[in-house]
């Protein structure tokens, strides 16, 4: 948008007017309002198909006698839980909506014009965002095989970078570091920048020399991992996420960190939801079943895919994904185009029930036979 279009750019900070807003999945609601179609399936946000367990219900629905009142500011409850979970002190634990927010608040604190951040081509959409959001300078890793190439990010970091930021699993790709990899590389930083390790996705993973970087929090004072309730527990609604770091980093984020971030309907579920074992057990499995499923429909329809550990898949189409996105949409399926992460040709494809998964290869097929 020019300033002919928007005239407050002429008042808004320098580096506002280039900015791209992240774009969300399309709504169920505004694809069916669209189209005037109705039974739409959405595999496009990496949402959990089982929604939340149990306890988290239950816990939500205590909480409601408690709407007129404002949430405990400090998540007091919520981290000493989070905190028993992982072993840390509370004084270790941010909250925040969503782990988006925690990210944000990195950004408000570490970066400004004049420094960089660095992070991988095809990487989560945030970083870029709340990177220019602050007016810092982003600098950009080339991947290798979809995923994080320690080696070229180590060789973008200088005296003037602040923040590295890795997802690990990677979104869209579901590519992944080992432990050893990403120790090593933590271990390389200066102790003038801070490393992000964004595990939104961990719960998912089985691989056995995958690494939960909140071990880590003592060796390394300047990382900081997020986690986030979204994925695995089924809470992406109610935007629950929280950042785990070394106290003096935390104290930092919580200075910036606005009032009341988390409502009590999301402190009282998270808190449940911890400790629901069985929920996630039973979320894992139907990832890793969906998973089976729509690679083999994959496989059998011929097309290319990158190998994920987390909750979606990333298609190679062999083509422009834009049309057969549109196609698919007439037909009531909705997915996830990242030619904005640079795969013009991929769908990412979020695992679903079984059900939602068929639908899904059964209009992709007859989408590309046609």
């Amino acid at each position: 948008m020019s300033q002919a279009d928007n005239p407050f750019l002429a008042i808004a900070a320098p580096w506002i007017a280039g900015l791209t807003p992240y774009v969300p999945g399309k709504p169920v609601s505004e694809l069916e309002r669209e189209l005037g179609i109705q039974d739409s399936v959405k595999l496009a946000s990496n949402e959990n198909p089982l929604g939340p367990g149990s306890r988290a219900r239950a816990a939500m629905n205590l909480a409601l006698a408690e709407l007129g009142r404002y949430p405990d500011g400090g998540g007091y409850d919520l981290r000493r839980a989070l905190a028993e979970h992982h072993g840390v002190s509370p004084a270790s634990i941010t909250v925040g909506n969503g782990s988006n927010d925690v990210l944000d608040l990195v950004a408000r604190v570490f970066l400004q014009p004049g420094v960089e951040s660095v992070f991988s081509e095809h990487a989560f959409a945030v970083y870029p965002i709340a990177t220019q959001s602050v007016g810092a300078t982003a600098r950009v890793a080339k991947a290798r095989d979809y995923g994080h190439d320690l080696d070229a990010m180590a060789a973008l970091v200088t005296d003037k970078t602040r923040v590295v930021w890795i997802a690990n699993p990677n979104n869209p790709t579901g590519t992944w570091l080992t432990a050893t990899a990403l120790k090593s590389f933590v271990g390389s930083l200066p102790p003038t920048c801070i490393l992000v390790v964004d595990e939104a996705y961990t719960e998912y993973v089985s691989e056995p020399d995958f690494p939960d970087a909140t071990h880590w929090i003592e060796t390394f004072p300047n990382l900081i991992v997020t986690r986030t309730f979204s994925k695995a527990h089924g809470l992406a609604a109610l935007r629950i996420g929280y950042g785990i770091s070394d106290p003096k980093l935390a104290d930092l984020l919580n200075r910036v960190r606005q009032p009341f971030n988390v409502n009590a309907l999301a402190q009282a579920a998270a808190i449940a939801a911890i400790s629901d074992r069985e929920h996630v057990r039973a979320s894992v499995e139907l990832n890793r079943a969906g998973i089976k499923q729509l690679i083999g429909g994959f496989d059998r329809l011929g097309l290319g895919y990158i190998p994920s550990v987390g909750n979606f898949v990333t298609v190679d189409l062999g083509r422009p994904a834009g049309p057969v996105n549109d196609a698919l949409l007439k037909r009531g399926v909705i997915l996830r185009p990242v030619g904005n992460y640079g795969l013009p040709n991929h769908l990412r494809i979020s695992i679903g029930t079984e059900d939602e998964n068929a639908r899904c290869l059964a209009a992709l097929e007859a989408v590309l036979a046609a």
